[in-house]
């Protein structure tokens, strides 16, 4: 077995890894010799500027060179020292684009006189890097601005170039006036009598898929576009974001993780599933490396340090990978540690129909179970839950089952031995999976009823998906149910309690707090999820009517005294198709993404790039603490930890969670479990009980939180089970 900490891979006998059933290879279009997946880029909303416009103001000695590979086929370049250019412009932003290799020296940048960066242009590179971008600012206030641009020299190298500027919001581009990927560098404070919502930071990344990883790192993944954030010459589409200081590491990705999955297994490391080919329209696969990403299996090990600078995500996609093509797939951790794989579609689109779906699972590593040789396993229900039954809600439950939910129905799926037993359908015609996205938790499991699990969805859509796209209109409402569901005999016997939200949703995301509650944010009162598909698009997103005030639901209190968005902040920022929120380790809710584009776009509903933190009151309160407990809670153990706790409170709780990895409104993993406790003598440690087995706790990463008088603690990482890597079936490896 491999160490707690250590990468794990699986290695595919080379004759299966040369078989076609990986498709991501060689695509259609990756013969494009002259194909260049460069930051230069020009979104819908913006404008570009060439370097022969007569608008960019030369001083000094500057020649025009002729370049295949350039902006309009030819860019400026100046080796004079103090040689500058001048470009006078109105927007909120500009990016300036030219070349790096090892001529290339220094400049001096100034916006409106004032300095603003020396950029290093010097590259230790062979190959010129063609139409790279050298600087942007994004967050100026809307009007008349002038870029200056000084040669100063160099100690490697003296060449300046000028091949284009990118304005960014012109001001012509209606809803996208306040959408834009300007203003992600400010900070903006929205404050309530209790709760406060503060815009601070830019992703870098579209903010597709949300992972926090460590006290001080989250993930974010997004799909092959062109993002501000460059590494290696290109564009990136995933990145580190420090939580504590808004800083962006971009990660080196190979293949496009358009609408995967994720989730960390028992050791720690995260796997990202599944994806999609490089859509045409805009890049193809030649532009960045020949590799789809509808079959990958992409490993991040852990990354427990606030240093992040070796950590990056591992692909090795002839060893690993999935044995069918996964578009829009759930994944899940299950009761042994490792990792389910659930439906999605065998090729990128829309609406989910029988020629491409995939109604099986598998699993991470390969299980040899139920006569599958280690290949995927039919599942009669994803048959059943066409057309809208696309990333699928999962839980896995205490009972070692899976609850799944797709459609209008849901089931509860043993996988020991792959029987299904069908659920109630989902009250009042509503479907709740992709694209008529709802949200889902599994509420807080406690000792106290021998962990009895109950289900909440909310939202989504009673459109018929037979429909076609051009009979759908962005204007048609989403669903305001809550549907509720104890799992126990009795419970399913009694059906779905129906509840209503104060406003419709599709496309929110529930978070559940360390308080028991759940946050609901995020989504459109009306509409679809997706872009481009229906009528009556805002810019190319299929739905409208953004939901900007967050919802807080009590599961304890009486039915129809459990919402409110009492003291709760409204926010200016649209959160639409692929947008996330997660709970942080210090207890805010981070909040990131939009964007219902296939690129990046500045127009309606366009790309965005600006964070927001949602603080709960109690943050500004008087904290419990946790200030040492062990590194693994192993299963049936008891363990002490040393605390820091208000005096004479005797509310106390301690509970585990888990944040989840989160996309297109699913909390994959999502959990919460209350453990048992006892004082430890007069002192503030406390004794507590670890969760008994895996089943109750799927092993793998948690944050331990302490609950005092409804205040809770920061959560503090800790490994539950041994940490051990999950079990290795050799002979499904074999086969």
């Amino acid at each position: 077995m491999l160490s707690g900490y250590s990468l794990l891979y699986i290695s595919i006998p080379f004759a299966l890894a040369r078989e076609s059933a990986w498709n991501g290879l060689v695509l259609p279009g990756s013969q494009k010799t002259n194909a260049l997946f460069t930051p230069y880029y020009v979104p819908p909303g913006a404008k570009s500027y060439d370097s022969s416009s007569p608008l960019v103001l030369y001083s000094g000695d500057w020649t025009q060179r002729f370049s295949s590979n350039s902006v309009h086929r030819s860019f400026q370049s100046s080796s004079q020292e103090n040689a500058s250019v001048s470009f006078s412009f109105t927007g909120t932003g500009i990016e300036w684009f030219g070349n790096r290799d090892d001529r290339h020296g220094t400049a001096e940048v100034y916006i409106d006189g004032k300095h603003m960066k020396n950029v290093e242009l010097w590259k230790d590179a062979k190959k010129t890097l063609r139409q790279q971008r050298l600087y942007s600012k994004y967050d100026l206030s809307f009007g008349s601005h002038t870029l200056k641009i000084v040669n100063t020299g160099g100690t490697r190298g003296h060449l300046v170039d000028v091949d284009a500027f990118v304005v960014t919001h012109s001001g012509k581009s209606g809803v996208g006036a306040t959408i834009r990927v300007g203003q992600h560098l400010g900070t903006r404070l929205v404050e309530s009598p209790q709760w406060t919502l503060r815009q601070e930071g830019s992703s870098g990344v579209g903010a597709m898929q949300l992972a926090i990883i460590s006290p001080s790192h989250a993930l974010l993944v997004d799909k092959v576009e062109h993002n501000p954030l460059d590494i290696n010459g290109h564009p990136a589409w995933a990145a580190l974001y420090n939580l504590n200081t808004h800083a962006v590491k971009p990660l080196d990705m190979q293949s496009n993780s358009f609408c995967a999955g994720g989730v960390f297994l028992q050791n720690g490391t995260l796997i990202n599933v599944g994806g999609n080919p490089v859509v045409e329209d805009h890049t193809s696969s030649a532009d960045f490396g020949d590799l789809g990403g509808l079959q990958a299996i992409r490993i991040f090990n852990p990354c427990n340090t606030p240093n992040v600078d070796g950590c990056d995500m591992y692909e090795n996609h002839d060893r690993i990978r999935t044995a069918t093509p996964r578009w829009y797939n759930t994944v899940l951790r299950i009761g042994d540690g490792s990792a389910m794989i659930i439906g999605g579609s065998k090729k990128g689109g829309w609406m989910n129909n029988a020629t491409v779906n995939n109604p099986t699972i598998e699993y991470y590593p390969p299980k040899d179970i139920h006569g599958s040789n280690g290949l995927p396993i039919q599942l009669p229900f994803l048959r059943d839950t066409l057309n809208a039954n696309l990333f699928p809600i999962a839980f896995s439950l205490p009972s070692g089952a899976v609850f799944i939910a797709a459609n209008q129905d849901a089931m509860i799926y043993d996988w020991v031995t792959n029987t299904e037993q069908r659920l109630p359908k989902i009250p009042n015609g509503v479907r709740i999976s992709y694209p008529m996205t709802g949200t889902a938790v599994l509420l807080p499991l406690t000792p106290d009823n021998d962990y009895t699990p109950e289900v909440l969805i909310c939202g989504g859509s009673a459109i018929d998906d037979t429909r076609a796209g051009h009979d759908i209109s962005s204007q048609e409402p989403a669903s305001s149910q809550c549907s509720r569901m104890i799992l126990s005999d009795e419970g399913i016997q009694s059906g779905w309690q129906v509840e209503s939200m104060p406003q419709p949703r599709i496309m929110a995301d529930a978070v559940l707090l360390p308080t028991g509650e759940v946050l609901i944010v995020n989504g459109a009162e009306s509409g679809i999820a997706g872009y481009g598909n229906v009528r009556e698009q805002v810019g190319a997103s299929n739905a409208d009517h953004p939901v900007l005030t967050p919802v807080l639901y009590s599961p304890s209190k009486p039915p129809g005294s459990r919402f409110s968005s009492d003291g709760m902040p409204t926010s200016d920022i649209p959160r639409l198709y692929h947008s996330v929120a997660s709970l942080t380790p210090r207890g805010d809710i981070m909040i990131a993404g939009s964007n219902p584009n296939l690129d990046r776009s500045e127009e309606a509903y366009g790309t965005e790039y600006r964070v927001e933190w949602l603080s709960p009151p109690w943050l500004q309160a008087a904290r419990p603490e946790i200030i040492k407990t062990p590194l693994h809670l192993r299963f049936g153990s008891t363990v002490t930890i040393q605390t820091r706790l208000p005096t004479d409170v005797t509310d106390i709780k301690v509970a585990i969670m888990d944040f989840g990895y989160v996309t297109h409104s699913v909390h994959a993993s999502s959990r919460m479990v209350y453990l048992r406790w006892s004082r430890d003598g007069s002192s503030s440690n406390l004794r507590i009980e670890a969760p008994p087995d895996g089943n109750i706790y799927p092993p793998g990463p948690g944050w331990l939180h302490v609950i005092a008088a409804g205040v809770p603690s920061k959560g503090v990482k800790v490994m539950v089970g041994d940490g051990s890597s999950p079990p290795v079936d050799q002979e499904a490896l074999r086969k």
